[in-house]
């Protein structure tokens, strides 16, 4: 007999003992009743928080319509968020996908096909930085390069380079006939919010421009105003040829993006890549809501500000014997501590005030700061403050 009690879901999360049944604005409502303020946003997916009204009535006026039609007829749905997104960007073409996974599949299907359509196939290879996360499929795990994704998964895909964050020489060095691109997200969420001088990413342009590649800039992440502007290499004054979107896309709903453009995109021809789901009607509805929210309520601009009171906020933490560093770009700030029990001990100790926080992938000892772009200033205070106030309480011993 089944154990009613038993989990049967797939045991790859390390999860909190915790369910939550609904959420409002800032807040998630757990099974049992309490409240907790949300600092993680689904990792940086509800960047307008739970239940948006205007989210909520744009996808239950198209659950009434339409769900799923085949992409092999047009879309208009589609064709308006492709539209909208073009327009605020440098993109020709977009291809929908579900995930940012998905979205980094597509680009990297995309570098390769562009150089295979211009008569050099032999050109597949894609440069890739220590520290990245571009998803968890075999592609883009091999894309990111870590050990500890990859480990029990066999040969890692071929066709990439990593080298170190910020080295241009090694770039150069990773260059070769058989290169077709160069791989990096503006900003490293899960390696710490992390990010290469300006300069690096100019002198990558260059390097691409030089050397007839593609610049991938993987904004699953960064992208839809998280950074303190709609996307972030529009802070970098440099623009890519090819841009994956996700996570905060469709306000919560599932949506990923591959913008790119015609140039880089002159390979895909029908037939060339595809996807069931991928630009479904409600999908594109969560993504129009979406954007149309983060402009009438001038989230970009407010981004900035988010930044500067978590920035403000944390003040007091300076003197916390064991913070290394505080670091902030847009509306996402990291708390970097010497040894991951001092961070992990401080995310418990502010989950115990109903507080929601998260660490980074990569690095444990990092705590990190991703609220809703909407999320009001007395929320915003509160849950900082709290936090500073279970980081002084956590009590852990120095290290060795």
């Amino acid at each position: 007999m089944t154990n009613s009690a038993a989990s049967h879901l797939l045991p790859v999360f390390a999860r909190v003992d915790l369910g939550f049944e609904r959420g409002e604005g800032a807040w998630l409502i757990a099974t049992n009743g309490d409240r907790y303020l949300d600092f993680t946003s689904g990792v940086a997916v509800n960047a307008l928080g739970h239940a948006h009204p205007h989210l909520v009535k744009a996808l239950q006026e198209q659950a009434t319509k339409l769900w799923h039609m085949s992409n092999l007829f047009k879309s208009p749905d589609g064709e308006k968020l492709a539209g909208r997104l073009c327009e605020q960007s440098f993109a020709d073409f977009v291809f929908f996908a579900n995930s940012g996974a998905e979205a980094l599949e597509c680009a990297i299907k995309l570098t390769r096909r562009h150089h295979a359509a211009k008569g050099s196939p032999e050109r597949y290879r894609i440069v890739t930085f220590e520290g990245a996360f571009h998803g968890r499929t075999l592609a883009t795990l091999a894309a990111t390069g870590s050990a500890k994704y990859l480990e029990g998964f066999g040969p890692p895909l071929d066709g990439f380079d990593q080298v170190t964050l910020g080295d241009l020489e090694a770039v150069k060095r990773a260059i070769g006939p058989h290169t077709a691109g160069i791989l990096i997200e503006p900003l490293q969420g899960e390696g710490g919010v992390r990010s290469a001088p300006h300069a690096f990413f100019k002198a990558l342009r260059q390097l691409c421009d030089d050397n007839g590649l593609l610049l991938i800039f993987d904004e699953v992440q960064t992208g839809m105003g998280r950074t303190g502007d709609l996307f972030a290499y529009k802070r970098l004054g440099v623009v890519p040829d090819v841009m994956p979107l996700a996570k905060a896309l469709g306000g919560g709903f599932p949506i990923g993006a591959c913008l790119a453009t015609a140039e880089a995109a002159a390979g895909m021809t029908p037939g060339s890549h595809g996807s069931t789901f991928g630009g479904n009607p409600v999908s594109c509805a969560s993504g129009l809501a979406t954007l149309q929210v983060i402009r009438d309520e001038n989230l970009v601009a407010r981004s900035e500000t988010i930044g500067q009171i978590m920035v403000e906020e944390l003040a007091p933490l300076r003197s916390h014997p064991r913070l290394r560093e505080i670091r902030r770009f847009g509306a996402m700030v990291a708390a970097e501590f010497d040894d991951k029990s001092v961070a992990k001990a401080a995310i418990a100790a502010a989950l115990d005030r109903d507080v929601l926080l998260i660490t980074c992938g990569f690095h444990d000892q990092v705590v990190r700061f991703i609220p809703a772009l909407n999320m009001g200033e007395a929320d915003l205070r509160k849950g900082m403050r709290t936090f500073v106030e279970a980081a002084r309480s956590a009590q852990v011993a120095s290290p060795a």
